[in-house]
Parts: C-alpha cells; sequence; structure tokens
C-alpha cells in the first residue's frame, strides 16, 4: 500500500480559510504528547451547505509538501488516533502523509441525514449529492485549506470505509491520485455482513 501510494502522490498549500470553524487547530497530538503530528479540526461545507467534521493531523517536521490520505467513515473521526496508524501501516506514517478523517453525514459531529450505503445521486439534478461529491468537496478544500500539501490526495479504507472510498471515484476530484480499497461490501444481500445469500442476520443486524 505504502509504494502504491507514494508512487502516486508525490509530487503546495496554505493553511484555513477565513470563516472556517476550527476547534483544535495547531494541538499536540494528545495520545502521542509532543510525538510527530499536529492535530487540527475543521467543519468542511458541502455544496449544499451540509457541514462535515473533519480531523487533520499534519507531520510537524516536514521540510517538504505532503500528500494529503483522506480516510471518511462513519465510525466516528475523531477515534481514528495516529497511535493505531503507526500500528496498523507504520510505513505510511514513515513515508509522511497529512492524515485526515472525515465523519460522512449524520454520523458524530458531521450534520446532515445518514443514510446507510447512500445511493448514488442523480446527475441529471445538479443539487443533488451523494458520497461522491462529499468526498469532491472534501478534497477540493483540503488542497486550498491545508498548510504543506502537495496538491495530491490520497483516499483508503477497509470495509464500509473502503466502500466510501470507492464512491470517491466517480465524480473524482482532479488532485486524487489514489485509492486503496480492502474487504469492501458489493452486494449486501447475497455474501456480506447483513445477509448470506439472502438469510438475514439478526445477530449481525440488531
Amino acid at each position: 500500500d505504502s509504494v502504491v501510494l507514494g508512487l502516486l502522490l508525490s509530487g503546495s498549500g496554505t493553511l484555513w480559510a477565513d470563516g472556517v470553524h476550527h476547534d483544535t487547530v495547531g494541538q499536540d497530538v494528545p495520545e502521542t504528547g509532543k510525538g510527530p503530528y499536529l492535530k487540527s479540526e475543521a467543519e468542511i461545507a458541502m455544496r449544499d451547505g451540509i457541514l462535515l467534521h473533519t480531523v487533520i493531523y499534519t507531520p510537524r517536521n516536514s521540510s517538504e509538501p505532503l500528500p494529503i490520505l483522506l480516510e471518511r467513515t462513519p465510525y466516528g473521526a475523531n477515534n481514528m488516533y495516529v497511535a493505531n496508524m503507526q500500528t496498523r501501516c507504520p510505513a505510511l506514517v514513515e513515508d509522511g502523509y497529512i492524515l485526515v478523517y472525515q465523519d460522512i453525514r449524520g454520523r458524530y459531529k458531521s450534520g446532515g441525514k445518514y443514510v446507510m450505503m447512500r445511493p448514488a445521486r442523480d446527475p441529471g439534478n445538479p443539487k443533488s449529492t451523494d458520497e461522491s461529491t462529499d468526498t469532491y468537496d472534501t478534497i477540493d478544500w483540503l488542497i486550498k485549506n491545508v498548510r504543506g500539501n502537495n496538491g495530491k490526495v490520497g483516499l483508503w479504507g477497509t470495509s464500509y470505509d473502503g466502500w466510501l472510498a470507492v464512491l470517491g471515484t466517480i465524480e473524482p476530484h482532479p488532485a486524487l491520485g489514489a485509492v486503496i480499497e480492502r474487504a469492501t461490501p458489493a452486494d449486501m444481500f447475497l455474501g456480506d455482513d447483513f445477509h448470506h445469500n439472502g438469510a438475514f442476520r439478526e445477530s449481525y443486524g440488531f
């Protein structure tokens, strides 16, 4: 994963746009003390005005612009700790990425209504939104407003987060350079967590 992302995302940025609410800009990452990252939080406006809560970890001592690695999740952006990343994917941490986690619509600190496995929007309706448009709008904000980025973004995730990464390719932002999905659901009726060949799993669903 690290090699693929490095090849596609190697390649300049600013800080925060005026008027954007951010709660903890410039704080040391709590779980790493005076470690290698600074933690920031922002509420990023989508094209329909809904604000999505976003947590940004910026390497403290980088001497060159870095790519952004974005994971969108229904499981709580504030639960995605850099300390876990150092265990899960130490090579990615060593390579140096700006790590970004975002609550999708209606989950945790993000606005809007949550729809599980949200269907793709009607492209004939310019006001419609879906996970792909939210990904596009998020990437657009990040490359314009996060200091020290190199204008390249990668999406990644496992399970539901992997499905969200795949959805980000439907209407991809020009800055999107790599996507890695792992254990991504495809047919929820046939062979995934909620149904096994059509049989609903009460123990999982409830």
